[in-house]
């Protein structure tokens, strides 16, 4: 006997906990007791549903049929409605059914799944195609164990259905947003990271070189994709895309969410450098500022939540000259030649800013080509010293 106070006490715990609906899973139940009301009592073609009392733990049974008309459904009897073909010798040749059944998209009418529409009208008054009319099912002494079972194991069937398309409906939405989680365990590098009601993988790929992380410590990440496995919802998480310093300074600087300060482009090499370039959409609001902070807290705040990642952030221009000239800082640009056809731009620098400009392994000048989408020569007195081409941009959607 089901103890209906043990049983509405789950069903709010599911609920509160699993963030599954109380009527999903009443639902799931209902379908599970018809499913198995069918399998030992129903007949072919067959709709039988389920009504559970949650107050009494009463479960009543009906059946439902279809209501049509011969527009709808192909009588039994119009099949004997056959013409014969035969030759001069009296000869059966063949069979030709003059309904065109082939192309006949009308379905055959099944009195277990049908009612025609005049024998519906006679059971309740303005019923039309295509309703349903409900007829009660006796209830069965011996609808016990068997049935029961097979409802349970439906039963937690949808229950983990429900539970899976509420975790993706929840993450789906966080797609492309932080979120943060503790450290369940670090596997072959690969860390794990526990968000109650699903599991997030970060790969090694996607930590930041010299991160290192231990069970139970709490977790930032930025989450790009929502998987759902045979073995669950995954959460792929990355604290090396660029997207990640995006979302970092959209939460330190309020102009960046109300839109006002627009991150343009972003160049990263995590764990060592990034280049960031802003704008600003009004006039009166410096944007360069807006993500440095008062006394640099803002930046500071992601440059230490990225482990001391350097951070340059420069001010974006429409003007490709001036645009290179400052994505070229903290070194100081003499002269600048653009040539539109090759999508470059010849850079010239006094002697003492050369390597300045082109950074440490180049590092500089190769996130200034990847900020700004365009292949740079630097040169100082007059040679060419160093030349990159420019990667994949990630620029933000305009």
């Amino acid at each position: 006997m089901l103890d209906l106070k043990t049983f509405k006490s789950a069903l709010e715990q599911l609920e509160e906990e699993k963030k599954i609906p109380k009527e999903k899973i009443l639902d799931a139940i209902e379908q599970a007791m018809a499913a198995a009301y069918k399998k030992d009592y129903g007949k072919k073609g067959q709709i039988i549903r389920a009504k559970f009392d949650l107050e009494t733990g009463k479960t009543d049974f009906f059946q439902i049929k279809i209501v049509v008309d011969d527009t709808i459904a192909i009588i039994d009897q119009e099949m004997e409605n056959k013409e014969y073909s035969v030759n001069k010798n009296n000869a059966l040749m063949d069979i030709v059914l003059h309904d065109s059944a082939e192309s006949d998209e009308r379905v055959h009418f099944n009195s277990e799944h049908h009612i025609m529409l005049e024998d519906a009208q006679k059971i309740k008054k303005g019923i039309e195609l295509n309703d349903e009319i409900i007829f009660p099912l006796e209830a069965k002494d011996d609808y016990g164990r068997i049935a029961a079972q097979t409802a349970k194991q439906v039963i937690i069937q949808k229950i983990r259905e429900a539970e899976r398309t509420s975790i993706i409906d929840e993450y789906g939405t966080k797609e492309g947003e932080i979120i943060s989680g503790v450290v369940q365990k670090v596997e072959r590098g690969n860390v794990y990271v526990d968000f109650n009601r699903a599991t997030g993988i970060l790969p090694v790929e996607e930590q930041i070189p010299g991160e290192y992380f231990v069970r139970g410590q709490r977790i930032r990440a930025y989450l790009f994709s929502v998987e759902d496995s045979p073995r669950g919802i995954n959460l792929r998480l990355s604290r090396t895309h660029p997207k990640f310093i995006e979302k970092l300074f959209r939460v330190e600087a309020p102009e960046i969410e109300n839109g006002i300060v627009e991150i343009k482009s972003i160049a990263r090499e995590a764990g060592a450098r990034s280049k960031i370039a802003v704008h600003s959409n009004d006039e009166h609001i410096d944007a360069v500022g807006s993500c440095v902070g008062q006394k640099g807290t803002r930046v500071n705040t992601v440059t230490n939540e990225l482990g001391g990642e350097k951070i340059d952030i420069i001010p974006w221009s429409v003007d490709p000259k001036i645009f290179v000239t400052n994505s070229l800082s903290p070194a100081k640009v003499l002269s600048i030649e653009i040539e539109e056809q090759d999508h470059k731009a010849i850079v010239e620098v006094a002697d003492d800013q050369l390597s300045l400009a082109i950074g440490k392994g180049g590092q500089n000048v190769r996130l200034a080509a990847k900020l700004t989408g365009w292949r740079i020569d630097i040169k100082g007195d007059g040679t060419i010293t160093e030349e990159k081409e420019a990667p994949m941009v990630e620029k933000k959607e305009e």
